[in-house]
């Protein structure tokens, strides 16, 4: 699979090729702040297959937290349109920049619902973490 995207302004633009190893929604509080509010969709894409194909994001890492995301953003609009995890063999790609969010379909799960607010829906008979799925 080959999905490309980008940000608002058009000023940043990348390539994220392979299969999608999860499709997720993430109510967790840090996920709100860049989502405005509502559970962030993301995807995880195979790492070795994500590149910018146009300009540079800006990035940030939060120096108060221990092992903290880097999160990749356009520097022109903002557009926050990837977020690096320590260890994670994975890009996250935000949903909601690619050319055609519809191959999203729907998640297989909710995560860090824990921080769930009242106003968001969770499809029914999705899967739901207070945090993070057990690893298997």
């Amino acid at each position: 699979m080959k999905l490309e995207g980008g940000c608002y302004c058009g000023k940043v633009r990348y390539v994220a090729e392979g299969e999608p190893m999860m499709k997720a929604q993430c109510h967790c509080r840090e996920c709100q702040y860049i989502s405005g509010g509502s559970p962030n969709m993301f995807m995880l894409m195979p790492l070795d297959g994500f590149s910018f194909t146009k300009g540079t994001p800006r990035k940030f890492t939060r120096s108060d937290l221990e092992r903290a995301v880097t999160r990749e953003f356009c520097g022109e609009c903002g557009t926050h349109l990837l977020t690096r995890r320590p260890g994670l063999a994975a890009a996250i790609v935000k949903v909601g920049t690619l050319d055609d969010p519809a191959v999203f379909g729907s998640p297989q799960m909710a995560i860090y619902t824990c921080d769930k607010q009242p106003f968001h829906a969770i499809p029914e008979g999705t899967p739901s973490f207070e945090r993070l799925p057990p690893r298997r």
